[in-house]
């Protein structure tokens, strides 16, 4: 060891003696000393050499701080983090440029309590940590996994000192394993100082076993990497030889013009093109890539096929739009039976465009249930404005790159729907119709619904940019139009960028003309039939929608026609006959036995049954609600898959009878001494809702009084334990699931009047309303009187 002197202009000044729970301190950047870890250690500034030859000098230890900010030259104490580690000094150094080394040795962990002035180097009372090492199996599982994990990582390093595999493995006690590998880690200084602040044996274990197994990690993907670099380079050099030795090859047969002559060609398509200027110098500059690239090279064909893309857009190709309103019409009413403010809207916006065609029109939405002609409505609107018609399903699509495309760094990278479906249609204006927007999912790729709001804004979609293409293409004059089953599953902020046009079920007398006029032709052509080889009456269409058919489209109505075809057909094949007339008698041998019988009637012919209705989101249905009676201790017994909100909604009921015992003359005591059990049918679908209420609290009354409910009578409404009725949702879907189901009568709350207006006209007609205010009005409504009782 080197002789120390003291110099500094604090030399001469007397300094307190220090006291024995005092340490001399050395602040140190970017250094984290461990326990019984050995370090070399440089310093240079007139603070840390004076706490280093005052500690050679008493022969003291020194306490190791790191400091909170590396560029501080003169760290005070709270600069300075709380906790570093007690070392001896080994060795002390001096150099002739006034730089100082010290090889220093931790010993334990201590914590700054409180620091002293008057000494010309920081010092600071001091709590020494004692470290007690813990024992058992999970400790000992703890240290033979790190010291494994440990050895594999020192096998990775390229340069690891033998010594330090021994080291480790030669370590018994948890602590001190824990800090020599944190020590030998590549780590920063900060998490250096969270695992010495860290004084549970246990918690720093497994900190530094997940630290170590991130790094592992990391070593095993630089090592593959690396050799995979060298496997890529050979290989690139070989295939750099044997392609020059091609190329010379090619020129002495005379066979290497096919390149040149298609860089002429593709020269000649791209100043045909009628590209932006833009696209056009992204093209061309593309094009010198690929002439002076070889034909081998694995980006060429990439280069290529985006030329390519390029090239077939219809940059400047447009359909030759004819707006004729009386035209558009008469199309709608050929393609669509019924649906008149679907039309009617659709004209608007044709009418719109017509007067003004460079404004900005609203995006349309379809909303409405499977099969009721929303996708085909998009098709009657191309046919009616003569644009061409392309669509794309957004169901089940999770990834942004689906709609903006990926970009060209990936192997098989494609642009998204819109660009592939304006380059389908070949034109720059097409009706372009977005299908089952409510099923657009959301992944880790990102979200696809936030990349269409851009695509479905007119005020940005001109200058749309897909990843792929890397230009922008103008979709202003596209029109777009989407289609979803519940509107409330699309993204708010794409519904607000949407008009969204609601199309209602159909009717039975509507479903009928709807197989007479469409489905039934298509049947027919689809069999091979002719027209007199096939004849369905209207009884018979009349009982396929009533009893083979529950929907609220047309798709199930359909199918059965077409069995009814191939019934036919296999009997004209057979030669048993030469035509067919269908009436309702013989669908039995064509479609099997009805699938659906009217329950009402039978449903509701006992006290405890009543008709509720449902919203589903493929359109509206009737519920039932039965509840019976049976001794027991005044329990509720809910079953059907019911949701806790409809539970909710059976208890309020059962609350309010028991509420009004007297007024409806219900025995309340025996109430008390029996169980009330309520189904609802379909045990094996789900339901939930509390819009069930009004028809719980008739179905319970019902039982509890013995008057049954009237047979042609639905309801539904939410219920309060003050007897008021409140308004519900789908109004309209419900009342047209009524009208299905052939109920007469519907109790609907008082509140939901404003709905009426979306009642389609032939329900108004055809069924009778009565708005409720309270659960009594309901009880008044779909109860029959008591019975009379007999003479004794």
């Amino acid at each position: 060891m080197t002789d120390i002197e003291h110099h500094g202009p604090d030399a001469g000044r007397q300094q307190p003696p220090l006291p024995d729970d005092a340490l001399i301190l050395l602040p140190v950047r970017d250094l984290v000393l461990f326990p019984q870890l050995v370090l070399p250690v440089g310093i240079g500034r007139r603070l840390s050499v004076a706490a280093a030859q005052q500690a050679v000098r008493d022969d003291r230890p020194l306490g190791v701080l790191l400091q909170r900010e590396r560029e501080t030259e003169q760290p005070a104490g709270d600069e300075l983090y709380p906790m570093g580690t007690v070392a001896n000094v080994l060795r002390f150094v001096s150099g002739e440029d006034g730089n100082h080394h010290l090889v220093l040795q931790g010993v334990e962990r201590f914590r700054v309590r409180e620091y002293l002035e008057g000494y010309p180097f920081l010092v600071a009372r001091v709590e020494r940590i004692r470290e007690e090492q813990p024992e058992g199996p999970e400790t000992e599982a703890r240290v033979l996994a790190l010291r494994e994990r440990a050895l594999e990582a020192l096998e990775l390093l390229p340069q690891a000192p033998r010594e330090l595999a021994g080291a480790i493995r030669s370590i018994t006690e948890p602590g001190l394993l824990a800090d020599a590998v944190a020590g030998y880690l590549d780590l920063s200084p900060a998490e250096k100082q969270e695992l010495l602040e860290e004084t549970d044996v246990i918690s720093r274990l497994d900190r530094v076993q997940s630290l170590l197994d991130y790094r592992v990690e990391v070593l095993r993907l630089s090592q593959k990497i690396s050799q995979r670099t060298q496997e890529t380079m050979s290989e690139r050099q070989r295939e750099a030889v044997l392609r020059e030795q091609l190329r010379s090859i090619q020129q002495e047969l005379g066979e290497g013009d096919d390149k040149g002559e298609e860089i002429r060609e593709l020269d000649r398509r791209i100043g045909e093109a009628g590209m932006p200027e833009e696209a056009e110098e992204q093209a061309r500059k593309e094009l010198k890539r690929l002439e002076r690239m070889p034909e081998g090279a694995a980006e060429y064909s990439m280069v290529r096929t985006y030329l390519d893309w390029l090239l077939e857009l219809p940059w400047s190709q447009a359909s030759e739009e004819h707006i004729d309103i009386a035209r558009a019409r008469e199309i709608l009413d050929e393609d669509h039976y019924g649906l008149e403010p679907v039309k009617r809207r659709i004209l608007e916006h044709l009418a719109v465009r017509k007067l003004n065609p460079e404004g900005k029109s609203p995006i349309l939405c379809f909303v409405g249930p499977p099969g009721v002609g929303k996708t085909s409505l998009g098709q009657s609107i191309a046919r009616a404005t003569g644009r061409e018609f392309v669509r794309a399903s957004l169901g089940g699509v999770h990834d942004e790159s689906e709609i903006r495309g990926h970009r060209r760094t990936y192997i098989g990278a494609l642009p998204g729907k819109v660009i592939q479906g304006i380059r389908k249609a070949g034109a720059n204006n097409p009706v372009f119709m977005l299908d089952e927007m409510d099923k657009l999912g959301a992944g880790i790729q990102g979200d696809p619904s936030a990349a269409l709001l851009e695509v479905l804004d007119p005020a940005q979609n001109s200058t749309f940019q897909d990843n792929y293409l890397g230009v922008t293409f103008d979709l202003s004059p596209v029109m777009f139009i989407g289609t979803a089953n519940v509107p409330d599953q699309i993204p708010g902020p794409l519904r607000d960028r949407m008009e969204l046009i609601e199309l209602p079920g159909y009717t039975e007398d509507e479903k009928v003309e709807i197989a007479r006029r469409y489905l039934l032709p298509r049947q027919r052509e689809a069999a091979g039939l002719r027209e007199e080889q096939l004849e369905v009456t209207d009884a018979a269409l009349h009982r396929i929608v009533a009893e083979y058919t529950r929907e609220a489209g047309c798709r199930q109505l359909e199918r059965q026609l077409g069995a009814v075809a191939r019934h036919v057909a296999v009997r004209i094949a057979e030669g048993r006959s030469e035509g067919e007339r269908i009436d309702a008698d013989d669908l039995h041998d064509a479609l099997g036995a009805p699938k659906y019988e009217n329950e009402v009637a039978m449903r509701t012919s006992v006290p405890g049954v009543a008709t509720g209705l449902a919203w589903t989101p493929v359109g509206g249905d009737i519920l039932f609600i039965e509840a019976s009676r049976s001794a027991g201790s005044g329990r509720l017994i809910l079953t059907g898959q019911l949701g806790d909100v409809m539970k909710e909604s059976a208890q309020t009921a059962l609350s309010l009878i028991k509420a009004r015992a007297d007024e409806l003359a219900v025995d309340a005591e025996a109430l008390q001494k029996a169980d009330i059990h309520v189904h609802v049918p379909a045990g094996a679908i789900p339901k939930d809702g509390p819009s069930a209420g009004v028809a719980m609290y008739t179905a319970l009354v019902s039982l509890l009084t013995g008057r049954c409910v009237r047979e042609s009578v639905a309801m539904t409404g939410e219920i309060t334990l003050r007897g008021l009725v409140l308004p519900v949702g789908g109004i309209k879907e419900k009342v047209l699931a009524a009208q299905r189901a052939g109920i007469t009568t519907v109790l609907l709350p008082a509140r939901n009047r404003k709905d009426w207006e979306d009642i389609p006209e032939h329900a108004r007609e055809k069924l009778e309303f009565r708005w409720i205010d309270r659960v009594d009005d309901a009880v008044e409504a779909a109860l029959q009187p008591a019975p009379e009782p007999e003479p004794a």
